[in-house]
């Protein structure tokens, strides 16, 4: 399928250039078409969800057919739909994403979810000082400091890109949270860190050819880059644990396909903490492992 041709076919409804744009995105091979024909029309018309529907049958507004062309175009020839339309949600937060940066993952969500339930414990009304390391578009830090106000939150990035588009989000947001820029932990050392959070890097680099083409051609490699066995930013995390003053009560990571067992036991041999959890996505794959002291 050439990713140039697509056209509108004349005057048709809204509803009817969805289904066409749906039924090319199919035949360029792209996974899950109707639902980015949706959110890229969506994006193109400017309505939010009952006006969107309420619209389906009147006819496409001629003034918006250059632009739904182009981002029908630019899906085809395997540009992800939240580059095009430059956010994605996350937690119930809209977050602006470029190619600076990974697009967000609901899977991460979780992790989320389980550094903020397991801080509570650990400091039952308490503002423990946490850090979200590799922060990419800044995703977790804005979440945790949406959610826990009361936290001390902090995020580091080796790309000063990336941390444009983070603290772009943050101010966006109105959150509170301080960045730094430089390696994993580098940028905290001295400081007394409660809970270390990373979604960092995890994808061996051999495979990184083989990823699906909206992946590999579009998000940022340093980003996806875990070495050669996908689990360098591990290592080097856990061995810059020397820098803080002392190891954080609370650490989580977020990985690939594969890799729960050997974190975990990374994790248990640092002998920082009382309790190893890992933690399986939606899909029942092992996502997150999380070490409580």
């Amino acid at each position: 399928m050439n990713s140039e041709g697509y056209r509108l076919s004349g005057a048709i409804s809204i509803w009817e250039a969805r289904k066409e744009a749906s039924s090319f995105l199919a035949a360029a091979g792209v996974r899950e078409p109707e639902s980015n024909a949706e959110l890229l029309l969506r994006h193109v018309l400017g309505l939010p969800g009952a006006a969107y529907l309420a619209a389906l049958r009147e006819p496409f507004p001629a003034d918006k057919q250059d632009a739904w062309e182009e981002v029908i175009r630019r899906k085809a020839a395997g540009e992800p739909a939240q580059y095009i339309i430059g956010e994605q949600e996350f937690y119930g937060l809209t977050f602006q994403v470029a190619p600076a940066v990974l697009i967000p993952r609901p899977e991460t969500e979780l992790l989320v979810e389980r550094i903020a339930a397991e801080g509570d414990a650990l400091w039952p009304g308490g503002a423990p000082y946490a850090a979200d390391i590799g922060t990419g578009s800044g995703a977790i830090a804005a979440a945790l400091a949406h959610l826990r106000p009361a936290w001390r939150i902090a995020a580091s990035d080796i790309s000063p890109d990336a941390l444009a588009v983070a603290q772009d989000n943050v101010r966006r947001l109105g959150l509170a949270v301080e960045f730094k820029r430089g390696n994993l932990l580098e940028p905290f050392a001295g400081e007394p860190l409660d809970i270390v959070v990373s979604n960092p890097p995890y994808i061996p680099a051999g495979d990184i050819p083989h990823l699906q083409p909206e992946v590999r051609d579009y998000e940022p490699r340093g980003a996806l880059d875990g070495g050669p066995d996908g689990l360098a930013p591990y290592r080097a995390m856990l061995a810059q644990l020397a820098l803080l003053p002392k190891p954080p009560r609370l650490i989580g990571f977020e990985l690939g396909l594969g890799q729960a067992a050997a974190v975990a036991d990374m994790l248990r041999a640092a002998g920082h903490w009382r309790e190893i959890v890992t933690i399986p996505d939606l899909a029942g794959i092992d996502r997150h492992v999380i070490g409580i002291g």
